[in-house]
This record gives C-alpha cells, structure tokens and sequence, in this order.
C-alpha cells in the first residue's frame, strides 16, 4: 500500500496573484487555489489567500511556510491587513500544533515580531477563472512585473533547489 504524501495548508498576507506564483514555481506543489479564505471569529472575514496541496516527501511544511514569510510583509501590520490577513490556515488540529511550533521556530529568521498567525481553515471562496493562474498567463503585465517578479527573483536566489 502506498502511503499518501500529499496534504494542504492555506497562505494568506499578501495579493494572491503573488501568492499563487510563488507557490505554483515550487518542487512538491501540486495544486494551488487561489481566492479568498475565512477563519473563526474574529478573523471570520474573507481575506485573499491560496490554498497549496503539496506532496511532503518533496517539500517540507516548514520550507512552505518559511518562503511563506520571506515572500510577504510577514512583520508588517501595515494598513491594508483585513484584506491581506497574513497567516497560514490549518485543516486540522494536529497541523495547528506543528504550524505554531514552525512559526515559532522560524521567528528566529527574523529581527522584527512576526505579525502571521496560524488560524483554522473555515471557508473558501475561488477566484474568477479569469484571475486563475494570473502570472504565467501574463507575465508581462506591469503587476507581474512590479510586484511577482521581485518575489520570484528572490526565490531563485535564495531558494533555487526548490524551484520547478
């Protein structure tokens, strides 16, 4: 019998256009929806966020989470937060425990208070299909290229033997 690797974790903190391109260039990824995630009160707003199923034998949650954090203002509560919620949602109880443990962990990573939470899925909603998959359909739209570009950029400096 073979052993299910595969598991999901939902991202949320910044434009999920951004997000989805992230996580879409990654080894292990398998799947990447992006929409709108709501948690439990008080974080029962919808919020943009993706939702990655990923194959744990090729990348770790921990290696998620961490390029989660290094590809949005992680530790900024800046103004537009209801929109752009940072945090990393979980599906079940075992996953919260695992999830603060790694957030935790990889505070270290950082100078300034991480402001992400880990949070419990609730509900999703999908983006328009047209929005679906945004920056390998466009690429050379003044979006992707300010803002997804520098984040890809970053991936492939710091995180190339995770790269697709």
């Amino acid at each position: 019998m073979v052993k299910n690797t595969l598991t999901k974790i939902g991202l949320g903190g910044g434009c999920h256009w951004c997000t989805e391109a992230v996580f879409l260039s990654l080894k292990g990824v398998k799947n990447v929806q992006q929409g709108w995630i709501a948690s439990k009160k008080p974080h029962e707003s919808f919020s943009e966020a993706v939702i990655v199923e990923f194959d744990i034998s090729e990348i770790s949650l921990k290696d998620l989470i961490a390029i989660h954090l290094h590809t949005h203002q992680s530790t900024s509560n800046h103004s537009m937060r209801k929109k752009y919620r940072s945090a990393v949602y979980y599906f079940s109880l075992e996953d919260e425990k695992l999830i603060k443990m790694i957030l935790n962990d990889l505070q270290n990573d950082f100078d300034v208070e991480l402001i992400t939470k880990a949070l419990p899925f609730s509900a999703f909603k999908s983006s328009l299909e047209e929005h679906l998959n945004y920056y390998y359909k466009n690429p050379e739209k003044p979006f992707c290229k300010t803002y997804i570009n520098p984040k890809l950029s970053f991936l492939l400096k710091n995180y190339t033997h995770h790269l697709k």
